[in-house]
């Protein structure tokens, strides 16, 4: 069997890595050890991130039409199912938009849901 020299790839390997590791603190951006580690580890935290933003994200939204449609009042449950009787799909991120920027459209929606509400 022919003998297998490594050098070179071991070497890129090494590189890559230490270069993905910049701005880590201590050994982990120049120690290679280290930095293998230190990386396993920050992509698995920027995976289960990537999923919790979305986590995060909702539970804003859905805060935010909350505090708007009780200014109308009315609770979150009772508003959104209003408007799911109303036939009014609207997401909850565009609701919580314009919650925030237009108040005047809200307390449409709003209007629309507790109609839908009082006829069913």
């Amino acid at each position: 069997m022919s003998r297998v020299k490594r050098s070179v790839h071991a070497r890129k390997k090494r590189r890559a890595t230490l270069e993905r590791t910049k701005g880590f603190r201590g050994q982990a951006n120049s120690n290679y050890k280290r930095a293998k580690e230190a990386l396993l580890k920050a992509e698995s935290y920027a995976y289960r991130d990537r999923r919790n933003r979305k986590r995060d994200f909702r539970r804003l939204w859905i805060t935010r039409i909350n505090a708007a449609a009780r200014l109308n009042g009315m609770p979150y449950g009772k508003f959104m199912h209003g408007l799911k009787l109303a036939g009014i799909e609207v997401d909850r991120k565009i609701l919580a938009d314009i919650a925030v920027r237009d108040a005047d459209t809200f307390r449409r929606f709003a209007d629309a849901a507790r109609e839908a509400s009082a006829a069913a």
